[in-house]
């Protein structure tokens, strides 16, 4: 089986260079003084693809348009494509418009084709691309059904395969409009005047003959670009373009079984530096809902100094990820995830560097023993008791606030940098009842810590 995506969203064609789409404007990609593709009003005003543009204009006086943007064709194809391979590995382009899928390996997992197919073209949607599918035999059988929109080969029209224009001249002389009609000709007598290169593409559409293809390999990392239909000027209103970029992340990640530790999204604006925006995740992650509630909390908190006029999304160290199935009842691992997620809306909210954990340092003395780390990692065990709270500054003591518990604990350190302590530290009871870690030095007594 095959899929073929053989037209991409107008969007994509039109990306960066159209300005705000209205619903009574009127527009067209045009190539070689053709439309090639035209929105819904243009449509509505009687413009067809394929139309002449003098007929086009004759028709919709107010039609606007464009050039053709291969490189923007290109790239969409290519994410297209990208997002596609989590649905198999044998992802094949076919240039300029359509992208090729062998799906029979991955039906039964995806729960048949009808829902496979509603899978596409919602996530398609999701990421901002409109798209024909079709299912067929082999490679090029899906690839001319969706061409021409049919049910059957036979029932296709010759034009929908894009013969050579001498040899579709000849077939409609001889009354030939239908895949079906030219499938019944004598190959003898066909063959030296319609070519050997149609006839070869039709037996390689029946299975007759193979048709090797190049597979599709996704990058090693992510980046997309989706330009905007207009400025955008408030950040909270460019939630929805993200989203987008996300889910096409979301699609490029499962192809490659693995998730990131965050990404880079650039607002790109006209006449000044872009404004980045880094969102960290605590562990691998590739869920796109959840990616978009933390960049929901910073675009909330962003003032914006020009409008942004394009979105570019960045992810690398791509990390592996398997799937996870939840477990019946609130377990450890529930716990795990409610914690990580809550750590990374924090950091979201307030910033990376206002939010982090505690990893140990190499140094004796209690209050250069430890970092800020990343939300990550947690503080390990120390080796000897130690108080849950360290009090900074360490607050004088007199030796009738206190009895001694355990102790001493010598701690001599510091001589290298400058700053070096000789203390005797103990376990003590002070007057209120508090279990206290406390220091005698040559200054006198110190309370340095509660425990809990």
């Amino acid at each position: 089986m095959a899929l073929c995506f053989p037209r991409l969203a107008l969007e994509a064609l039109l990306r960066g260079r159209a300005p705000s789409e209205g619903p009574d404007d009127l527009w067209a990609v045009i190539e070689n003084r053709s439309v090639l593709v035209c929105n819904a009003a243009a449509t509505a005003a009687g413009v067809r693809p394929g139309s002449a543009l003098a007929a086009a204009w004759a028709l919709a006086p107010r039609l606007r348009t464009l050039p053709r943007n291969a490189p923007a064709e290109a790239a969409a194809l290519e994410a297209i494509a990208a997002w596609a391979c989590q649905f198999t590995s044998r992802v094949s382009l076919e240039p300029p418009q359509a992208v090729l899928l062998e799906v029979e390996g991955s039906l039964r997992l995806f729960g048949g084709m009808g829902r496979l197919m509603a899978r596409l073209h919602s996530g398609l949607a999701g990421i901002g691309f409109e798209a024909l599918l079709a299912a067929g035999p082999t490679a090029r059988a899906a690839l001319w059904l969706a061409r021409g929109e049919g049910e059957t080969l036979e029932a296709l029209p010759v034009c929908a395969i894009a013969p050579p224009p001498e040899a579709l001249a000849l077939l409609q002389r001889i009354g030939i409009s239908t895949l079906g009609e030219l499938m019944r000709l004598p190959r003898a007598a066909a063959a030296p005047r319609l070519g050997q290169q149609l006839l070869d593409d039709l037996d390689r559409a029946l299975g007759r003959i193979p048709e090797p293809r190049a597979f599709f390999a996704p990058p090693e990392r992510f980046r997309a670009q989706l330009e905007l239909p207009a400025p955008v000027a408030q950040a909270e209103s460019l939630l929805f373009a993200g989203r987008r970029l996300l889910l096409q992340l979301e699609g490029f990640l499962a192809a490659r079984q693995a998730g990131v530790r965050g990404f880079a999204l650039n607002l790109l604006h006209r006449d000044s530096a872009p404004t980045a925006i880094e969102i960290g995740f605590a562990v691998p992650r590739r869920d796109a809902e959840h990616g978009l509630r933390l960049l929901r909390e910073r675009l909330g908190a962003l003032a914006l100094a020009s409008p942004a006029e394009a979105l570019q999304l960045e992810a690398g160290g791509l990390a592996p990820l398997a799937g996870t199935t939840s477990g019946l009842f609130h377990d450890a691992h529930s716990e795990t995830e409610e914690w990580e997620r809550l750590l990374e809306r924090l950091q979201a909210r307030l910033g990376g560097t206002r939010v982090h954990g505690l990893t140990l340092h190499a140094d004796h003395r209690p209050e250069r023993a430890w970092r800020a780390a990343d939300g990550g990692e947690v503080l390990a065990a120390p080796l000897g008791p130690r108080p849950l709270w360290l009090l900074e500054p360490p607050r004088r003591l007199s030796e009738s606030d206190f009895v001694l518990l355990a102790g001493p604990e010598r701690i001599e350190a510091g001589w290298w940098d400058g700053e070096d302590v000789v203390r005797d530290y103990f376990i003590a009871r002070t007057r209120a009842g508090s279990l206290s870690w406390i220091y005698r030095a040559p200054e006198g007594w110190f309370l340095h810590g509660l425990f809990a």
